[in-house]
């Protein structure tokens, strides 16, 4: 195993948590801004206004986009053990 093939398992590995996340992460965004302007076009600042939402929120979209977020560790873990099996050639 060279730096080449480090490289490129490092980098599959960042790419596939950032496109496994980006559902959850992007959920968030949008109710955590749609929050946020609700909160300041009533003048509610309740703290924990903000959190029983998001993570509402957080395990729906966990829960429906599992499928995604397993083949994509299934896609990782096959590129991996790919290049153990055949030696990093």
């Amino acid at each position: 195993m060279n730096e080449v093939d480090a490289l490129e398992l490092i980098q599959a590995a960042i790419w596939t948590v950032i496109v496994a996340s980006g559902p959850v992460i992007g959920s968030t965004m949008i109710v955590g801004v749609g929050i946020g302007l609700l909160q300041a076009l009533t003048q509610v600042q309740e703290i924990t206004l903000t959190f029983v939402p998001k993570i509402v929120v957080v395990l729906v979209v966990i829960i429906f986009s599992a499928p995604f977020i397993g083949s994509q560790m299934q896609t990782l873990t096959q590129l991996t053990y790919g290049r153990i099996e055949t030696g990093f050639n």
